[in-house]
C-alpha cells in the first residue's frame, strides 16, 4: 500500500482528504504543520508528501526541501495561491506538481496517481535533440542552458515528450493540460502557450525544430 503524508493546518480539510484517500487505497498519515511533518519524515518513508504551502508554523517549501533531500519522496503542493511566482517557485524547488484550492477530490486523485507513476520507478530524464526535461525536478535544459518555463508551459512540453512521435490534436492537448490550469484553458489559451513555448525552446520559432505543426491534425514532437 502506498503511503501519503498529508501536511495541512486545517483539521477539517485534512480529515476529509485523509478519509477520501484512504477509501482509494492509500495509507495516509497526517501532520498539522512543518515541525510535525519533518519529524514524521525522519521516522519513516513516504511515497508522496501532499503539503499546503502556507503552514502556521512554517511553510510547505521547507517540507518539500526535506522530502527532496531524502531523494525518495514525491511532493505535491496544495495552494490557495494560483499566481505564477508561487507555482514556479515550488516547481523549481523540485515539487512534482501543485494543485490550487478549491479542487475536486477526483482531480487531486488523478494528480497523485500521475505523479506516483512518474516517480516510483525512478523517472528518467527525457531528451530530444539537445532539449532535456527532468520530470522529477521539473527542470528544462537546452543547448544554451536552463530554460525557464511557466507551470503550464512546462506541463505542455512534458506532454509532448511523453508522447514523442505522436500527432496530438488540439482537443487531446487541451485534455492533457486541463488539470494544470483548470477552467482557464481553452483553444485560444492553447494557441498562446504553444507560441510562447516555441519562443523559449526553438532557435527559430517560425521554423520549429521541436514542436511541429501537422496541418489539419495537430502538433508533434519528434519523428
Amino acid at each position: 500500500m502506498q503511503r501519503i503524508l498529508l501536511v495541512e493546518d486545517d483539521s477539517q480539510i485534512a480529515s476529509g482528504l485523509s478519509e477520501y484517500l484512504a477509501g482509494e487505497g492509500f495509507s495516509v498519515d497526517r501532520a498539522a504543520g512543518q515541525r510535525q511533518a519533518l519529524k514524521k519524515m525522519e521516522q519513516g518513508a513516504f511515497d508522496l508528501v501532499l503539503v499546503d504551502i502556507s503552514l502556521a508554523d512554517g511553510n510547505g517549501y521547507a517540507v518539500c526541501a526535506a522530502a527532496k533531500e531524502r531523494g525518495d519522496m514525491a511532493v505535491i503542493f496544495l495552494t490557495a495561491s494560483g499566481d505564477e511566482y508561487s507555482t514556479v517557485a515550488g516547481l523549481d524547488m523540485g515539487a512534482d506538481d501543485y494543485i490550487c484550492k478549491p479542487f475536486r477530490p477526483r482531480e487531486l486523485l488523478s494528480r497523485i496517481r500521475s505523479v506516483l507513476r512518474r516517480t516510483r520507478g525512478g523517472a528518467q530524464a527525457l531528451e530530444y535533440r539537445g532539449l532535456r526535461v527532468d520530470p522529477v525536478r521539473g527542470k528544462v535544459n537546452g543547448p544554451q542552458g536552463e530554460i525557464i518555463l511557466s507551470a503550464l508551459e512546462y506541463r505542455l512540453l512534458l506532454v509532448f515528450f511523453q508522447h514523442k512521435g505522436e500527432v496530438l490534436s488540439r482537443n487531446r492537448l487541451l485534455e492533457e493540460i486541463w488539470d494544470a490550469a483548470g477552467e482557464f484553458v481553452n483553444d485560444n489559451t492553447l494557441t498562446v502557450y504553444i507560441k510562447r513555448l516555441r519562443e523559449k525552446i526553438e532557435k527559430d520559432p517560425q521554423n520549429p525544430e521541436y514542436i511541429q505543426t501537422i496541418r489539419g491534425l495537430g502538433y508533434k514532437l519528434g519523428e
